[in-house]
């Protein structure tokens, strides 16, 4: 059915937004809209700037018989910096503090509009990078990975600690913890994970990296490639299995003192391990 202008741009919105790095041809946008192409492509032209201008993200157009349009949604460092900077304050709360180091962030990882920005700066970290999935272990993790996931337009896998008779067969990885000498154990099922899957780990908390080094075993168990590891948070009184700069933190804890109740956050290292350039 032929449409008006007016409808067109809300529809292609709704349409764009939910199949992100998506390439969408011109014929099929005209054929939906019973519309010529050139005025599919003056549409374009509105929605492109005003995602710009908005920091949706970017509109891309590639030309030739193949081609169309994709949507890569990101964050702007402007916007950003001002999410690091607010959040930051609702995190120092010292009712936070858990015993063994760990913070209380349930409920902020509950909160849709916080979770949508924190995928949207990862995705945003990994825009321009060749990721087939997205990795984090259970339970924690699970909504940032969906998160990024969703805006990156790829699968998620989670990784438990014990397996699940409707998981099938599995693998699994002994680890060294990282803030502790215990052994532990996780798997994943065979069926989760392909050959030669470029892989991006996404997990809530980091206390000395130790989780994060068995995911990075177990994907090599697969024959699989580790591409990264961004973290909503990490301690760093802990002393942790990488080096600086080998996993991206949004924040990190520079004190945790659970006798006095005193807790302080500063930025992590995601704004300079950002390249925002290709939303700005």
């Amino acid at each position: 059915m032929k449409t008006r202008r007016s409808e067109r741009l809300i529809d292609m919105t709704r349409y764009l937004l939910e199949r992100p790095h998506t390439l969408i041809s011109l014929a099929y946008f005209a054929d939906r809209y019973e519309s010529a192409k050139s005025s599919i492509s003056e549409d374009l032209g509105i929605l492109r700037r005003t995602f710009m201008i908005r920091g949706i993200g970017v509109l891309e157009t590639l030309p030739g018989a193949g081609g169309g349009v994709i949507f890569t949604p990101g964050i702007s460092k402007k916007e950003a910096t001002e999410f690091i900077e607010t959040t930051s304050k609702k995190l120092v709360a010292p009712t936070r503090i858990l015993p063994g180091g760990y913070l209380y962030l349930t409920d902020l990882l509950a909160d849709p509009e916080l979770l949508r920005t924190i995928g949207r700066m990862i995705a945003t970290q990994y825009s321009q990078s060749s990721i087939d999935v997205v990795m984090t272990v259970a339970t924690k993790g699970i909504p940032i990975a969906q998160s990024v996931a969703n805006f990156l337009n790829i699968p998620f896998v989670i990784v438990r600690r014990d397996s699940k008779i409707t998981e099938g067969s599995t693998i699994s990885v002994n680890y060294a913890s990282g803030s502790s000498d215990r052994v532990e154990k996780m798997e994943l099922s065979k069926r989760s994970l392909d050959e030669g899957s470029r892989v991006l780990v996404v997990d809530d908390f980091m206390k000395g990296g130790g989780t994060i080094n068995g995911l990075r075993s177990l994907i090599s168990e697969f024959n699989a490639i580790f591409v990264g590891a961004t973290v909503f948070a990490e301690n760093i009184n802990i002393h942790s299995q990488f080096g600086d700069g080998d996993i991206t933190s949004i924040f990190k804890v520079t004190k945790i003192d659970t006798q006095n109740r005193i807790l302080n956050v500063e930025p992590g290292n995601y704004l300079t391990n950002t390249d925002f350039s290709y939303f700005e």
